[in-house]
């Protein structure tokens, strides 16, 4: 006898769990559930993607010698303006945090100038790595605008 309650019981608790199964189901609706994420979290890189594009967009006009997205630096290779090839410069960004902030940016530059065979190190004005940190956040700021417009 006890074969036989054995035997029912198992088609009884299989009947049980798909019931179970499609009252949960139907609980779901149609709607997902949404969340609200920052345009910049939207990317697979470590860092904020507006700032990202925008230091690479600003220095595009020397050529790259590393960039590394998930940690957030830039490395250029040396640049030397046409109109002034006695000097030569090269720029690090780093950006520090997936938030649009200027506290997330930091930019450094080496100058170097011929003197005699070789190049030497020269100083670089602070208005020069200030003036290339506001051109990066203005152009992040821009391309954050239009991605919200759009």
């Amino acid at each position: 006898m006890t074969r036989r309650i054995s035997a029912l019981a198992t088609p009884i608790r299989l009947t049980a769990a798909l019931g179970a199964l499609g009252l949960l189901a139907a609980c779901g609706g149609n709607e997902r559930p949404r969340t609200e994420l920052a345009a910049a979290q939207l990317n697979t890189i470590g860092v904020n993607a507006y700032l990202w594009r925008g230091a690479l967009e600003t220095l595009s006009f020397a050529p790259l010698a590393s960039a590394d997205s998930a940690g957030g630096v830039i490395v250029t290779d040396w640049y030397a303006n046409p109109s002034n090839p006695n000097e030569r410069v090269k720029v690090t960004v780093t950006i520090l945090d997936q938030d649009l902030r200027a506290d997330a940016l930091r930019v450094s530059a080496s100058r170097q100038v011929v003197e005699g065979a070789g190049w030497v190190d020269a100083p670089v004005q602070a208005a020069t790595v200030q003036k290339l940190e506001d051109i990066i956040l203005t152009r992040a700021r821009d391309l954050r605008r239009k991605a919200l417009a759009g």
